[in-house]
């Protein structure tokens, strides 16, 4: 009993890094889930788990509403498919959709199902400056779907407010997306969520290993196709004759007039939708009955001042009990200084941090300097691991690598074991990278995923076993792989854009 009351009384102490979003969540009255109310805390183990309830909007469902896929040619497969049986809304939101043979087919599946559903409606959101990259590109793919349904479909871009005046002009494509970027990844179909960390894109949909996880709850896509919604009000809208402008109910550019205004009431739109979900959900949790797994949606929109995913992600990470486990996966191993240092000092859980081999990561190769970037992930690994040495914490945390034959690696989230279980309690999944781009300058988003469902839990626990059976241990590796140079000289000074 003192065990959990000790729990509860960490749950109510106050977060670190209070936000406008956050403060408003630590304002409402603490309440644990109760058995009866079918909460977080109706399962047993999972009351240290409990203070999720008091910061995100909670979303109770039994586990058979989620589906994990595991291979890239099922989530495009899912994609066509969803696309092709969708009846009333299509919702994409993604850095950006490629141009290639696979793509055009997506695109063509949705053309199809405008045809045959005249009361569909379909609403993309993806990048501006990613979205606009040459001469073909996103935009121009998605152009004739405009044209043609002009009534039915809707295509946003949004445009970073720190990309303005002489920058703006100055620096050029791909150079520009450094700024910050539309990164959040949820496609919607009906009452279908289909969470990943996957763009549009041939190498998605063929040999770039994510992860993804498939939700059948319309309350969720509800959630989601308004949260998404919220976000294209504030973004530049595509019209027929391929100029972009202002959403109809928006007054702001990005890049023109004062940056604060838009930044200001962008940050006001997102709050005020995340409170009103947030007081409904508390309602709707109280008067559920038979939920064993629940949903939490974080985002995170540095670019416009709110950090709600970073300081939930902090919290949890310092909130692993003793005796507990952790699994860690990022496609770019650049963990912010805080993460790191809470994994350090904060976290009692045994830590295994999976990251991508160079010969899997998507830059390894590349032209001009961002060839460097492989090596600059070793390098902070590196660092990050000899910190951990200095302070005796090594022997709780271990590198992992994803090696795959011809594959490249861009899987992230967690894995949270309680003690004593064989099987995830919890998992993150979505678009973050866990680094500085994803807490500072992206728009991201990841739900947070409790259960007690043994079904599902077995589930994400095949899903992480795919991922480390394709990995090597990596601490030799990253203390003893070579670092050019220029990359030691410069990783300091560029560690935030990348």
């Amino acid at each position: 009993m003192l065990f959990l009351r000790r729990l509860f009384s960490m749950a109510a102490e106050p977060l670190n890094q209070p936000t406008d979003l956050i403060g408003y969540f630590q304002q409402q009255t603490p309440q644990i889930l109760s058995a009866a109310g079918g909460g977080v805390a109706a399962a047993t183990g999972l009351e240290s788990l409990s203070w999720l309830h008091n910061v995100a909007p909670c979303f109770p469902l039994r586990g058979e509403q989620i589906q994990v896929i595991n291979e890239p040619k099922h989530f495009y497969e899912t994609l066509l498919q969803r696309s092709a049986s969708a009846r009333e809304r299509i919702v994409l939101a993604s850095l950006y959709l490629g141009t290639g043979q696979l793509e055009t087919n997506f695109v063509q599946t949705l053309r199809k199902t405008l045809q045959q559903q005249s009361s569909l409606r379909v609403n993309v959101l993806l990048d501006f400056t990613r979205g606009t990259r040459g001469e073909m590109n996103s935009k121009t793919m998605l152009l004739p779907l405009i044209q043609d349904f002009s009534e039915q479909f809707q295509l946003s871009l949004y445009h970073t407010p720190n990309l303005r005046g002489l920058t703006k002009r100055l620096v050029p494509a791909r150079w520009n997306e450094l700024l910050g970027l539309q990164h959040m990844k949820v496609y919607l179909f009906d009452d279908a969520v289909l969470i990943s960390g996957a763009n549009l894109s041939n190498d998605y949909f063929t040999n770039r290993q994510d992860r993804y996880i498939l939700i059948e709850d319309k309350p969720l896509a509800d959630f989601y196709a308004g949260f998404i919604s919220r976000v294209q009000e504030f973004s530049l809208t595509v019209q027929k004759d391929a100029e972009v402008g202002l959403h109809r109910n928006w007054q702001y550019l990005p890049y023109e007039g004062t940056k604060e205004d838009f930044i200001n009431t962008a940050k006001k739109s997102i709050t005020d939708f995340m409170q009103d979900v947030y007081k409904e959900q508390q309602r709707v949790c109280n008067e559920s009955k038979d939920a064993d797994s629940w949903i939490f949606p974080l985002v995170e929109m540095g670019q416009i001042g709110i950090h709600h995913d970073s300081v939930v992600t902090k919290r949890l990470l310092s909130n692993c009990i003793e005796n507990s486990r952790l699994k860690l996966a990022t496609g770019y191993f650049n963990l912010t200084q805080e993460y790191m240092d809470t994994l350090t000092h904060k976290c009692l859980a045994q830590c295994s941090i999976l990251m991508a081999h160079p010969n899997a990561n998507g830059f390894q190769g590349a032209k001009g300097p961002a060839g460097g970037i492989p090596a600059a992930y070793t390098l902070i690994a590196k660092s990050f691991y000899e910190s951990l040495v200095r302070r005796k914490q090594n022997h709780r945390v271990n590198f992992f690598e994803y090696e795959k034959q011809g594959w490249t690696y861009h899987a992230k989230g967690l894995w949270y074991y309680l003690p004593q279980s064989k099987l995830p309690n919890l998992t993150l999944i979505g678009s973050s990278n866990f680094g500085e781009r994803s807490v500072n300058r992206d728009l991201e988003t990841q739900v947070c995923l409790v259960t007690a469902n043994e079904g599902l839990s077995q589930s994400l626990q095949h899903e992480n076993e795919r991922l480390f059976n394709q990995s090597t241990t990596a601490e030799n590796q990253i203390t003893t792989r070579p670092v050019p140079r220029w990359v030691q000289a410069v990783v300091g000074l560029f560690r935030t854009f990348f």
